[in-house]
């Protein structure tokens, strides 16, 4: 569904923010990307999605390439990001339908997928309101709800749970387990680690730009917790810096639920 061959993305003044990374997504699978704040996940994930443009190789949606063919793979994909952008001057439902309408979903299929995931979320009640009047989660939850409508092939999600209370976090890991057992698959970054170690079938650890493991669950982390390897890899990278002489600042702390 997702393949990325050889991907890489440099920032004006030379900061390499990607650096030749190679992934593949299958049908099915509920595909965890793991890293500090700053180590790549979210310009990955912008190069995915036709936001940004890369320097380096290819990215195939469903064997068509995001550059050449970008509507045909916006078409077959959602992006929902961590810091939902929305128009708050509408209404949670008028959103709803303005992004039904972008996609061309009948009256009779919009209608359906709104109840569905707006029941689910809890959030029926408020779609009559201005979204300038909703907070952080209920903002999440009506990206999510729009980011469903079309009925996607591939979700790409950053940070998707930032934000969700526990019982709406329980209810998009649900979803996720949905979707995918249906053939699509899902791509997210999360520092949530408990969550992508039970969640995700397969895993990959960025750091620097570059891909350090990759594989399924079992494969990746073997007989430690997901957590446990997160943070030998990077005491790794601290102990190896310090024998040069360098100094690197610790990122953030992975956060466990």
């Amino acid at each position: 569904m997702l393949k990325i061959s050889n991907l890489s993305k440099t920032y004006k003044g030379g900061k390499k923010a990607v650096d030749s990374i190679c992934l593949t997504i299958e049908g099915g699978d509920i595909y965890g990307f793991i890293g500090h704040n700053g180590a790549g996940k979210t310009t990955t994930i912008k190069c995915i999605t036709g936001i940004l443009d890369f320097d380096e190789g290819e990215i195939l949606i469903n064997g068509k390439s995001i550059r050449k063919e970008p509507l045909e793979c916006k078409r077959m994909m959602a992006y929902i990001p961590d810091n939902p952008d929305l128009y708050e001057y509408m209404t949670g439902i008028q959103y709803l339908g303005f992004i039904s309408d972008i996609f061309g979903i009948s009256k009779a299929e919009r209608e359906k997928s709104i109840k569905k995931y707006a029941d689910a979320f809890e959030l029926t009640m408020n779609l009559g309101d201005l979204i300038s009047s909703y907070s952080h989660g209920m903002k999440q939850k009506l990206v999510i709800i729009s980011g469903l409508i079309h009925h996607p092939k591939l979700l790409i999600l950053d940070e998707p749970f930032v934000g969700l209370d526990p019982v709406a976090s329980f209810t998009l890991k649900e979803i996720m387990k949905d979707f995918c057992a249906k053939g699509n698959s899902i791509f997210f970054s999360t520092h949530v680690l408990e969550v992508a170690e039970k969640l995700c079938t397969k895993v990959a650890i960025i750091k620097n730009g570059k891909i350090i493991t990759s594989g399924t669950m079992e494969h990746v982390k073997g007989d430690s917790s997901l957590e446990q390897l997160f943070l030998e890899l990077n005491e790794h990278e601290y102990s190896d810096s310090s024998d040069k002489g360098e100094f690197y600042q610790p990122g953030d702390s992975p956060q466990a639920v």
